[in-house]
This record gives structure tokens, sequence and C-alpha cells, in this order.
């Protein structure tokens, strides 16, 4: 999962895509990096870490011109290194090309492998490289119809953002897995991940780049194109419970409404007597708030969140116990003494962070301990590009509820229904890919029968 961020026709694009990205920086913490255009030669700075920390007014200043797009790179199973981070940027006998790619190719491995039977050659191990491979060797003339053919050879989840000299490319796969959004910026045409990066540069919304559109932004103004067969809509449901920000909107629908949805249908199906409701912060906090509105029991900030913690810390050599959820999180002794408490968070995975947490409240005085999660049981991987552990790993894949409660020490454990969180949607019920709760998966591919798929 990765954030993408660009805009075309504006004299301060690398500005302007630089806090997009910052806006975006939730969707990826492993690098960052920005592609300009000056109309003659395209601009690269691009390194590891996050965003405000790589972007120095230097740098900055070396990324000329009125195009750009930007790129931040959330950490999967593949190496965490700068030779995988993007933007990538390649010259090829039709000039220069830069690609960023929000999503996961479930068949890149086999295209890989096929592109270098012919002899090409991989600076990288990302799968978004196979896509500027495929659009360098086609044999088409436009670049509307070198993309054409290079997408129609790739499957999986994508949306993507392609930059030449002169133009720039928003594409979305047929099945709609990843948001992709345009929007304005005065004369500017501005596409982004999710709306909330539109909001610090008050750019004004216009529409979500349709499932299968390709839309091509140049000094003719935007033309779109839907080149694909139609397939069935198949958005990322763990967008709203978990990735995305809560005053973005995706798919149609706002973030942190849906997500105080789920509360409340948790509540509705999940009740429990109880003293006082506390979030897992940050994403539990609207489904929180949700289940207390719903349960009329008093809702508080039980746990606190540092914002500052890194991606390394060195420990005392005196073992602190549940240290790295500690670095993250802080019991409230006051709110949680003697009371029974339920806390909401928005899924399980492994289930050792929430059996550390559940720990902490005891710890801190609760009386009794109510698990609530505002999304059903994570029985299988996913392959579209959220980074979720082999099957083997997901604790609900195999253990009944009954023992993951066990596990936990909670005094009770439930989950959102998936027919309850489904009917949240209303109408739009069957327009979700659901495959990390029930198995389904909307794109298949050779081998998917595997335990996980290694992601890019």
């Amino acid at each position: 999962m990765c954030g993408i961020f660009g805009v075309y026709g504006h004299s301060e694009a690398a500005n302007i895509t630089y806090l997009g990205l910052h806006a975006l920086q939730h969707r990826g913490q492993e690098s960052s990096g920005i592609v300009s255009s000056d109309g003659k030669f395209l601009h690269s700075e691009i390194d590891m870490g996050l965003v405000a920390d790589i972007f120095s007014q230097d740098r900055l200043d070396k990324l000329s011109g009125h195009i750009a797009m930007g790129h931040n790179r959330y950490s999967t199973t593949g190496a965490s290194l700068l030779k995988n981070a993007q933007p990538i940027l390649v010259d090829y006998s039709r000039g220069s090309l830069a690609l960023a790619h929000n999503g996961n190719l479930v068949n890149a491995a086999y295209i890989r492998s096929e592109l270098e039977a012919y002899g090409s050659i991989f600076r990288s191990t990302m799968d978004t490289e196979v896509i500027v491979h495929l659009i360098a060797q086609s044999k088409e003339d436009k670049l509307l119809d070198r993309v054409i053919d290079a997408v129609s050879r790739i499957k999986g989840a994508y949306s993507l953002l392609i930059m030449t000299e002169n133009e720039l490319v928003g594409v979305r796969d047929p099945n709609g897995f990843r948001p992709l959004s345009l929007g304005k910026l005065k004369d500017s045409y501005v596409l982004a991940s999710e709306t909330c990066a539109f909001d610090l540069i008050e750019a004004k919304y216009e529409r979500d780049i349709e499932p299968g559109e390709i839309v091509i932004i140049s000094q003719n103004g935007i033309q779109s194109y839907k080149p694909f067969p139609i397939s069935r809509r198949s958005h990322c449901v763990f967008e709203f419970i978990y990735f995305a920000r809560p005053d973005s909107n995706i798919f149609g629908e706002n973030v942190n409404f849906i997500r105080q949805e789920f509360g409340r249908q948790l509540a509705r199906e999940t009740m429990v007597d109880a003293d006082i409701v506390i979030p897992v912060p940050d994403s539990g906090v609207p489904a929180a708030l949700g289940f207390s509105l719903e349960s009329k029991i008093p809702f508080d900030m039980g746990l606190i969140r540092s914002h500052y913690v890194g991606r390394t810390f060195i420990e005392p050599q005196q073992a602190i116990r549940h240290f790295g959820v500690k670095l993250k999180l802080n019991p409230v002794k006051k709110i949680i003494e003697g009371k029974r408490v339920i806390v909401i968070d928005d899924s399980i995975v492994r289930g050792t962070t929430s059996r550390k947490i559940i720990k902490m409240l005891r710890d801190a005085g609760a009386r009794e301990v109510h698990v609530r999660i505002s999304s059903p049981p994570t029985t299988h991987p996913c392959f579209y590009g959220i980074d979720t552990p082999n099957r083997k790993e997901l604790i609900a894949a195999t253990h009944t509820i009954e023992e993951v409660r066990r596990y936990l020490t909670a005094d009770s454990l439930s989950y959102l229904s998936l027919e309850g969180m489904l009917n949240i949607f209303k109408e739009r019920k069957n327009d979700f890919c659901m495959s990390c709760f029930d198995g389904v998966y909307p794109v298949s591919f050779e081998g998917m029968d595997t335990s996980q798929l290694e992601l890019f």
C-alpha cells in the first residue's frame, strides 16, 4: 500500500507535490520521491524516510517545472531498499518516463521472468518496474496506446501515475481496488490517492477516476479513456477499516463516517455491560465513538498513542516488558482503574499486540476487559497490496473466537459480522473486496492457493 500524488500545470509543481505527499504520509513511511518536468527534462529526488525529512528546500529547488508526481512507499514484505523507492524514472527510445504505483500485481513474477528471458535487465525487485518495461517494449506509437498495451497484460491492484516531459497520466485497474481521485487547483489538475491531499493544498475535488479508466492531462486539457472490459467493482474494504485517513472521502464515502457506522453496528451486535468504551488509537477512535453513541456507554481516551515513534529503537539491556507496545501506547490509569472496559480495535492479525494491550489495561487496574473488533475475523492473506502475513500466522484462520479470547486473556471477544459490515454500504455492498475475510479473490492467478504472495 502506497500513496501517490501528481499535479499538472502549476508553477510550483514540486512544492505542491511535497505538500500532497505530506498529507498522504500515513500511506507509506519507508521512502518518498518526487519527479518533476520542465518540458524538456525530468528531474528526480528520491530517498529513504519521511517526506519532511527528505525534502529540504535545496532538494525542492532542484525539481523545476510545471508537472510533478510523487510517491510514498509502504513497507511490505519486499526489501526496504533505495532501489525500490518510487517514482521509478527511466530513459527509453521515446524519451523519459516516470511511474508511481499503488497496489500489487499478482502476475508480476511471471511477466518479469518472461521479460528477463528475452534480455530485459531489472534494477529493482519492484513489480512496478514490470510496467515500465512493458511500456518501453510496446510497438505502439502513441503514449496512450503504449499504456493500454502494457496495462492489458498486468493483473491485480493498481492505481498508477505516469509522467513524460509533457503529459501526466492516471490509470486505475478495472476492479478499482485502490482509490484515485481527480482535483482542480485553479487552472491546474491534481491526482491523489486520497482527498485529504486536496484539502491541504486547497484544491477542489472533482471526481474519482473510474475503475478501468485512463486519464491523460496535457496542454490540450484532460482526456478520459475506458479501453478495458468492465469488471465487478472490488474496492478494498480495508481502506475504510484501517488504511485511509478519516478526513478523506474514498469510493464515494467519508472514511470517518463509515468507521463510526462500523462501531454503531458492532454495538448493536455485541453489547455487553461495561463502564467505559476506549479505542486503540488512532484507527480505532471513530469506531469506538460510534460504539459509545449507540450503546450509551461513556467514551474516553484510555490509551494514549505516541506519534513520535521511529522505525528503530534500542531497548535497554534490562528488558522492559512489552517494550514495543509501550513505545506506542500508554494507558491512563485514572480513566481505567476499577472499570469494566470495552476496548475497540479495527482488526486482529496475529493477536500478539492485542494480548499485550490487554495486559497493560489489567496492570492499569481494569476490572474487566471486553475486546470488540470493528471488522470481521481476518482469515485470509491479501494479494492486492495490504501487508498481511501468510494464513498460518493469522490467528483467526487457525483458532476459534473462544480460543482467540483465551489467548488474548480478554473477558469477552466479539467481531463485527461480515453481513453487518456490508449492510453499512447499503445498495453498494457488493462493490467491495472482502477476500481477507471470506477468501473469495476477485482476480485469480496461478499459484493463488499458496499461503501468501510476495508483495512488492
